[in-house]
């Protein structure tokens, strides 16, 4: 029961209609008895959000498309991770020990996330994967895969940015119209092609799946993209974007509460509000 005492947490972006997160997290806080609440916040304005959200006592905040590196600037402090990679995704107010002000600051959990979710299905270290995309989320899943050892290849529509990034993680940039010949362990779809409702776009020409030992795609809406469709019929392993969801979230849960999420929990209910759409 919502009451003078809940804890306020939400979800800010745009659009936020589609996002999974409400459902994950306060199953979440159900299961640990936690009086919290998370919301989906459709947001315009960024600065405004920041400033009133944390004026009307949240505590945390999930940052999602397309605020993740624009909201960097309005934040009082950044985690080193997160302002190495120049995006964040999750922000946690806290009163200040000495005057009571209010002071954000900003994570980013997706690097971890997208890590683990890949860590189930192959070795990281000396591994080889591209990334498609250059924005916030490519920032992030590269970033985690060259901390991890892994040697990373970037493609993206948008050439300059994608040689910005590639030149960023200090590897290789490829084309999108040059990957007949690029083989690697690992494909990562860090787009949103492929997500509702364009449901039946691809981000790269399926006839290259074989090329692939494993093939992740972070959209989550629908669960099965046509890119997993192709690649599992390529022969393909495939890691949906629950995974990365699911432990990126799990992160923030634990920066939020100082407690151990209950993932089993959180993948359970992540996996029946899909059933239910």
């Amino acid at each position: 029961m919502v009451n003078g005492k809940t804890s306020l947490y939400g979800i800010i972006g745009n659009p936020v209609r589609h996002s999974l997160s409400p459902v994950m997290h306060n199953s979440a806080f159900a299961a640990l008895s936690i009086n919290g609440i998370y919301v989906p916040m459709q947001v315009e304005n960024v600065a405004d959000a920041v400033t009133g959200l944390a004026a009307l006592g949240f505590i945390g905040l999930s940052v999602t498309v397309p605020y993740k590196e624009t909201v960097m600037e309005y934040l009082d402090e950044i985690d080193p991770v997160a302002k190495r990679i120049g995006a964040v995704n999750t922000l946690l107010f806290r009163s200040h020990p000495d005057n009571g002000a209010v002071v954000s600051r900003g994570f980013n959990t997706d690097w971890l996330g997208s890590n683990l979710a890949l860590a189930e299905k192959m070795q990281l270290p000396g591994s080889r994967v591209l990334i498609l995309g250059a924005g916030g989320a490519a920032k992030a899943v590269g970033f985690g895969l060259v901390e991890a050892g892994a040697e990373v290849i970037i493609s993206n529509r948008s050439a300059d940015r994608g040689r910005e990034l590639a030149d960023w993680l200090g590897c290789q940039f490829c084309p999108l119209d040059q990957l007949d010949g690029i083989q690697a362990d690992a494909l990562v779809n860090s787009t949103s092609v492929g997500m509702e409702p364009n449901a039946d776009d691809i981000p790269i020409d399926s006839k290259l799946l074989g090329n692939f030992r494993v093939v992740m795609d972070i959209v989550y809406a629908p669960l099965q993209t046509t890119l997993l469709k192709k690649a599992a019929a390529a022969g393909c392993r495939t890691i949906d974007g629950l995974s990365m969801l699911l432990y990126q979230g799990a992160v923030q849960f634990k920066i939020w509460t100082e407690k151990q999420p209950p993932q089993d929990v959180m993948r359970a209910a992540l996996l029946a509000e899909l059933a239910r759409q």
